[in-house]
């Protein structure tokens, strides 16, 4: 008897779709677009554009930028909400040559201008809003939706690209203190599109989406593949996109057959119920360590990614099995198409099967390499000791992974201390440096911890100078000028000093755990707060395991996720027998907002001739009705 998987099992390879063999990926959207103008491109909420409205849009948005003199390998800005008009922004910079910069305006103001001057980017397209936060004085600005823009032609600028010219370059965190620009050509593109499309059949039928944020380099992943293929892309709203809850019943209302979510999502959607007859065939997911086997029943297949920005999103990937082992991680698959990897010791030599090698990556992906940084990207993209064509390179991860038995490739960790929280690539030294500006810290670090398994936190610890103090709502604001909130530590440790090892350097194995006793908290008085504040600081502090929660602070920022809130509600239902909404914690997730929806639902209950809330109440989510 086969599993619902196997029935619905994708047919996966490792081998590249000869329509993308040499040549851009605009050719293939272009081809798609004269096949079928009228389909569906992209949705979002009410919002549906057609091919042919992309098309147009696009050429006219394209022909604008050629104005301000945007061609082959000009770096254009792209700061935007999460819309159709990231799409259509950047297919026009693509068609008028240039090479889009994703800026995710959740970012801090400093780090957008920072990213924008070490790009020198000519030209920023964002909205009006946006544009007061950032120092356009050295570009041009293009508003998202400009009536001008309608008086260009609707067809295509005629611009010669090349394979070797750049497409995006996309900021990660930087070990310096600063992000870094990686460089990715259109050949690199093409080729993660053509293995994508070759190795989830992917074609006009499907129905994909696009969850992610501007600043994670999964979101190329999301858009081009679908584009070329003809498919449609569905736009996943932030309150949805967030929830494991919320996203399966989009999902399954939206009919989504293929999907990228971050692992720590993807995780929590694996064990939830999921029907027979579930459109989605295929469940992407990467960016952190996958600890869980999907079970039996789900009724599509679970599939695997590791890769860094530096070799276009995936480098290895592979189906996940139903398997009850909890011996050892789910793998993360093998190379995919026109990717080498490598594990190598200290001294560039191949490692012997399941002995622990640093992963090091050549072949079409790679990225051109960092951009404005020609020393570092010499000291990370090296010359590849096992390929005799000149100018062929590897470039050094600080991953360590160990080949299996069956050629796939197990991740165990970081050479360094790099970390991955929520999908994204958070480089501590960043953090620290941002941290160490404020003038009550003398020293800091930043690691990653996971007390609790599946549950990792950023902890920072700290050594004030003398006679200062500080408080954790203090150095979250501090830190909130400087750095996205992915980076914000959920936790604050004081210590007098850093335990030090005998060579002299801090020991990391010997950092405390978080506990009353060590941790940094805010001078907020608990008689200030009302009863029901009081208990529920009580329930919430309970679960994040965490004594410093105030009353603004927020439960997904502190550690919480989709999970951890389905038993906070369940927590405050049974201490205060009302029922709250699931949404009101994901759209005002603090002690004060909790405490009054708990008051207003109780007045409502007692009040004369009114009945007390049930005990299980639906909402309608996308046009699904769901129990919370």
């Amino acid at each position: 008897m086969t599993t619902p998987q196997q029935q619905r099992a994708v047919v996966y390879t490792h081998s590249l779709d000869s329509r993308f063999q040499d040549t851009c990926i605009l050719e293939a959207v272009a081809a798609q677009t004269a096949r079928m103008p009228g389909a569906v491109a992209l949705q979002a909420e009410e919002e549906i554009l057609t091919y042919g409205e992309l098309d147009r849009q696009s050429n006219r948005l394209a022909h604008h930028l050629r104005s301000f003199g945007v061609g082959p390998n000009t770096l254009v800005g792209l700061c935007l909400p999460r819309s159709v008009d990231i799409m259509i922004g950047a297919l026009a910079i693509l068609k008028a040559g240039g090479a889009f910069v994703p800026m995710d305006p959740a970012y801090p103001a400093d780090r957008l201008a920072f990213m924008l001057e070490d790009a020198h980017a000519p030209v920023l397209i964002t909205n009006e809003v946006l544009a007061r936060r950032l120092p356009t004085a050295k570009c041009s600005v293009v508003y998202a939706g400009d009536p001008a823009v309608a008086d260009y032609p609707d067809r295509a600028p005629r611009v010669d690209i090349v394979p070797s010219d750049l497409a995006y370059v996309i900021y990660t965190s930087g070990s310096t203190g600063a992000p870094k620009g990686v460089e990715i050509t259109h050949a690199s593109l093409s080729n993660l599109v053509g293995w994508h499309c070759e190795a989830f059949c992917v074609t006009a039928a499907d129905r994909a989406t696009s969850l992610a944020g501007l600043g994670f380099d999964a979101a190329v992943w999301e858009i081009w593949p679908y584009l070329a293929s003809g498919a449609s892309i569905h736009l996943v709203d932030d309150l949805t996109r967030n929830s494991a809850d919320f996203l399966r019943d989009w999902l399954l209302a939206q009919r989504i057959t293929i999907s990228f979510v971050p692992t720590p999502v993807a995780e929590h959607l694996l064990m939830m119920d999921w029907p027979a007859d579930t459109p989605m065939r295929v469940l992407l997911t990467g960016g952190d360590t996958l600890h869980h086997y999907p079970p039996r029943h789900l009724p599509f297949t679970l599939v695997n990614n590791y890769g860094p920005t530096e070799f276009t999103v995936v480098a290895t990937s592979g189906v996940i099995p139903p398997d009850s082992r909890a011996d050892f991680v789910p793998p993360i698959g093998r190379a995919i198409s026109n990717a080498q990897i490598h594990l190598l010791d200290e001294n560039l030599t191949q490692v012997d099967e399941g002995t622990p090698g640093e992963i090091h990556i050549g072949g079409a992906g790679l990225a051109r390499g960092y951009h404005n940084r020609p020393d570092l990207t010499a000291e990370r993209f090296i010359p590849n000791p096992f390929s005799s064509e000149p100018g062929d390179r590897l470039y050094k991860t600080g991953d360590l992974a160990r080949r299996l038995p069956d050629g796939q490739f197990e991740f165990l960790g970081r050479v360094d201390d790099q970390i991955k929280i929520r999908g994204y690539r958070v480089e501590p030294n960043e953090i620290v440096a941002a941290m160490n500006r404020h003038p009550a810290v003398r020293e800091s670090l930043v690691l990653a911890r996971e007390d609790v398994p599946g549950d990792k936190r950023l902890v920072a610890y700290i050594v004030l100078n003398p006679n200062t103090s500080v408080t954790t709502a203090t150095l979250r604001d501090s830190l909130r000028d400087r750095l996205p909130e992915y980076m914000l530590p959920s936790m604050f440790i004081r210590l007098e000093q850093f335990p030090l090892t005998p060579h002299g350097k801090i020991d990391r194995a010997a950092l405390p755990a978080p506990d009353t006793a060590n941790m940094l908290l805010d001078e907020t008085p608990v008689d200030s707060r009302t009863p029901v504040e009081q208990r529920v600081t009580e329930v919430v502090c309970g679960l994040l395991h965490r004594n410093d929660v105030n009353l603004d602070d927020n439960f997904f920022l502190l550690g919480g996720h989709s999970m951890l809130g389905a038993q906070l509600i369940a927590r405050l239902r049974d201490a205060f027998k009302v029922q709250i909404a699931l949404r009101t914690l994901f759209r005002s997730p603090t002690v004060r907002v909790l405490s009054a929806e708990i008051e207003r639902l109780n007045a409502a209950a007692n009040a004369p001739g009114q009945l007390a809330p049930p005990e299980s109440a639906s909402v309608a989510i996308s046009g699904v009705e769901r129990q919370v």
